[in-house]
């Protein structure tokens, strides 16, 4: 299945899948709880993102720091989620609360963990079932095995920036965040130094996660074997573009939490304003 499934697949196996709902609004961090409550995929258990997805905000670590692993564990157990489950996640279309947790049940070591293509908004408009009722799932037991080859540490970041290693770096923001020209969060617009630009929402049509083939498109100016790190604001929005390189065969990918948010609570770092147009080869 890749790392998608249609919603003619998950309504064909409802009962046999843990359902996670995602939704949620940056904005108004009230608004996907309300959303659930009002109407989700029958079965679905919700995950707020500030609450359930991220750990408290400190000095560093960035606006959504991973959770602690304890915490996370137990979350995930009391949604009823087992090493040997099979969960599908969904958010509202936009693809990118989804691939947090998506990310974050991989990265504990969960192996069948997909996201549902098109989202609540594809389930609506293909008028599937909904439901109002939180279910109350009997409790999971989860034995974590963290994948730390999938998440960078501003420690490694500086090494990229300061050219001691190969890495590729990209900055998955809009773009005019990328050259500074706009930010409406962070406290100081710009991007890393010598981040390349890729927009993470390229990578999606509609709600929809592009072919492998076009993935592969989007980032064919480097070998399959490059290192590469993504990074957003927050952490969040950098997923779908971790999905979309490995979707378009990268295997030596990772993660920066803490992103953007992070690298600029240490004052001691650079930023950089414009293009950087030093493609790296």
């Amino acid at each position: 299945m890749g790392y998608t499934v249609t919603p003619a697949w998950l309504m064909e196996n409802l009962k046999n899948v843990v359902i996670a709902d995602c939704r949620f609004s940056l904005n108004e961090p009230s608004a996907g709880s309300e959303q659930y409550k009002k109407g989700h995929i029958p079965g679905a258990v919700y995950f707020h993102l500030n609450k359930d997805l991220s750990g408290a905000p400190q000095k560093h670590g960035g606006r959504h720091p991973l959770p602690l692993i304890e915490d996370f564990k137990r979350t995930i157990e009391h949604a009823g989620i087992s090493n040997e489950s099979t969960v599908i996640v969904y958010d509202g279309g936009e693809g990118a609360f989804a691939s947090r947790l998506w990310w974050l049940l991989r990265y504990h070591g969960l192996e069948n963990v997909f996201i549902l293509n098109g989202g609540f908004k594809e389930w609506e408009a293909q008028e599937l079932p909904l439901s109002t009722e939180e279910p109350t799932p009997s409790t999971g037991s989860f034995s974590v095995h963290v994948n730390e080859n999938w998440r960078a540490e501003v420690g490694e970041i500086e090494q990229i920036v300061t050219g001691k290693t190969t890495s590729i770096l990209i900055d998955s923001r809009s773009y005019d965040r990328y050259i500074g020209q706009n930010e409406p969060i962070d406290r100081v617009a710009g991007h890393i130094p010598g981040a390349i630009h890729r927009d993470w929402m390229d990578g999606l049509h509609e709600g929809f996660f592009l072919k492998d083939s076009e993935q592969a498109n989007r980032f064919s100016d480097w070998e399959k074997d490059r290192p590469i790190v993504v990074y957003c604001g927050s952490g969040v929005t950098a997923i779908p573009n971790f999905i979309a390189l490995k979707q378009a065969g990268f295997e030596n990918v990772k993660l920066y939490p803490g992103s953007y948010s992070d690298w600029v609570s240490y004052d001691e770092h650079e930023i950089e304003i414009g293009d950087s147009t030093h493609f790296k080869k």
